[in-house]
């Protein structure tokens, strides 16, 4: 996995603590921590590869976020997995529908994540 620049989007400082030792346990260390969807758009660069995105957040959510960067050229190509606990068809029909590459229901393990991450970028 040829990542440089991982950006993840969550509101809870307790699930960012968990994202930053997952990925740096499967080999992601330059990482940009956002606590919304407008923090996110804020912090975002054109180096940034991946994003990982919950749903579920305040200001802007991940759906908000997802369509937004979508919209924009810089941005849309770059692979979204989105992290959440919402879990159902419809949730997983809609992130899709809006452009996002990847689902994983929480919680989920450094393995999930990491084999998610590469079926994403693998294609």
């Amino acid at each position: 996995m040829d990542v440089k620049k991982v950006l993840f989007v969550d509101d809870s400082p307790t699930m960012r603590r968990i994202m930053v030792n997952s990925l740096n346990k499967i080999g992601f260390t330059d990482l940009i921590e956002a606590e919304n969807g407008e923090d996110a758009l804020e912090k975002i660069d054109e180096d940034v590869e991946l994003i990982l995105a919950d749903w579920n957040m305040p200001e802007m959510n991940g759906k908000e976020m997802v369509t937004e960067l979508k919209a924009r050229d810089e941005y849309k190509d770059i692979p979204i997995i989105m992290v959440t606990t919402r879990g159902t068809k419809e949730d997983v029909v809609t992130a899709v529908k809006i452009g996002v590459n990847g689902y994983i229901v929480k919680p989920f393990t450094p393995e999930t994540l990491k084999s998610k991450i590469k079926k994403v970028l693998n294609k």
